[in-house]
């Protein structure tokens, strides 16, 4: 493994990480605030209990996720020293941002965790939901420098060196809207599937309380709203990564010749020797309508680039499949939830439903983390687009692999210690019921 595969490796497996946790605190503080909104106004203990279980979590992912994002805003720096002392001036703002949205949230933490009986019932509640809020504009602010680094702006390259800079250009790139407004959704439909899905797996052993059964009602009603809306973000972000970089919808799609009339592949793989994406279902003019709004627009393939250019096709590919197959499951679970809910009330603890819903625990995560694959796997080779390649910005700093080791197990040993917290809570809770 080379240094450059190595800081490649090292950066995605944090990312890879730290993204569940980021996905986790961005969502968890508003199941939060809506349990504990309905403890304000119906005066049921169970949304009590519920509020105070869930608030836990939020504070062992609060810290898990302060831990994990703090070593990949050190390992920018470490990993890609190039990258930083030309991008740093101009991304250096969202971060700055970042990092005060984050103090914010950690403060109102504190205060919605130890504010009971100590603040006024709203006051309380405003914290949390300032809590909510802090946590997704500190996403958002960090998105955006992804954003940027897709759509660099807000500076002229000159002989090599970044003249003429504007932060908040910057900031607010092309690509910034369609990157958040798809993060911040897929976050919330990510960590609400998982929450509904391990109340479901506590209700199919047996554990049948009330308490599960409202925990899983709230987290899908949430979440499957976003879930319904997400393949309309996709569809935006999709079109934006159409007129920005062709080459990446080329490789996501698997499209190797340019045509108009272009037939959009469901599935298959592609072989960058033929030139070709085998075994897929080919449907005929609609990548032309989905990228361009147009059945008849030109799509440019693979093979107008030199493949030196090419991002790697197959894992781009396949994780683009998996992302999009996974977001339309998840928005027809979240139809048929909404049925139930106004049809068969009932049934919303049957059996087979509960099992659809254990299913679904991991696959929101799953699909951003396949997101993020496209979107990062998808720019090489460069670390900003049509700027700087990230051979160019890697550390010339020898034994980089070791730093992948050590990273590896310090994200194993974390990712044992928040299943045991966890698994902690759980029991704790059913104990008490």
């Amino acid at each position: 493994m080379d240094n450059l595969l190595a800081a490649r490796s090292t950066m995605a497996l944090s990312l890879a990480f730290h993204i569940i946790f980021a996905c986790i605190g961005m969502t968890m503080p508003f199941l939060m605030i809506i349990s504990n909104w309905l403890w304000l106004k119906r005066k049921e203990d169970i949304y009590l209990k519920l509020t105070k279980t869930w608030s836990k979590g939020v504070a062992i992912f609060f810290a898990i996720g302060a831990v994990s994002g703090t070593v990949l805003s050190f390992e920018l720096g470490l990993l890609w020293p190039e990258f930083m002392k030309h991008a740093g001036a101009i991304i250096g703002m969202p971060f700055s941002l970042e990092g005060t949205a984050f103090f914010i949230e950690a403060i109102f933490i504190g205060l919605f965790l130890y504010g009971w009986n100590k603040l006024s019932p709203y006051a309380h509640w405003i914290s949390g939901l300032i809590v909510g809020f802090s946590g997704v504009i500190s996403g958002i602010f960090v998105v955006t420098a992804n954003a940027w680094m897709n759509a660099p702006t807000g500076f002229d390259w000159v002989n090599g060196k970044a003249i003429n800079i504007d932060p908040i250009a910057a900031m607010f790139n092309p690509a910034w809207i369609s990157e958040t407004l798809h993060m911040t959704i897929a976050a919330f439909v990510a960590t609400s599937f998982g929450v509904a899905g391990l109340h479901a797996i506590l209700l199919l052993r047996g554990k049948n309380s009330a308490l599960h059964k409202k925990a899983m009602i709230i987290a899908l009603a949430f979440g499957s709203i976003f879930a319904i809306l997400q393949p309309i973000s996709g569809d935006f972000s999709a079109k934006d990564v159409a007129k920005r970089q062709e080459i990446k919808l080329a490789a996501m799609e698997g499209h190797f010749k340019t045509e108009k009339n272009a037939h959009l592949t469901i599935g298959g793989i592609p072989n960058e020797q033929t030139g070709t994406t085998e075994y897929g279902i080919k449907i005929p003019y609609l990548l032309s309508f989905l990228a361009y709004g147009n059945f008849h627009a030109e799509v440019k393939g693979l093979n107008d680039y030199d493949k030196s250019a090419w991002p790697p096709v197959l894992p781009v590919h396949l994780s683009f499949q998996v992302m999009v197959g996974i977001g339309f499951l998840l928005a027809l679970v979240g139809v048929v939830f909404w049925l139930i809910r106004f049809k068969w009330k009932d049934a919303i603890t049957n059996k087979k439903f509960l099992q659809l819903i254990a299913l679904c625990t991991p696959l929101g995560f799953i699909a951003v983390e396949a997101g993020w694959i496209v979107t990062e796997v998808g720019r090489q080779p460069w670390i900003i687009f049509g700027i700087m390649k990230t051979s160019e910005a890697v550390t010339p700093a020898p034994f980089q692999v070791y730093h992948f080791i050590l990273f590896a197990i310090v994200y194993l040993m974390l990712s044992i210690i928040a299943v045991w917290l966890m698994r902690r809570q759980i029991i704790a809770l059913d104990k008490s019921i």
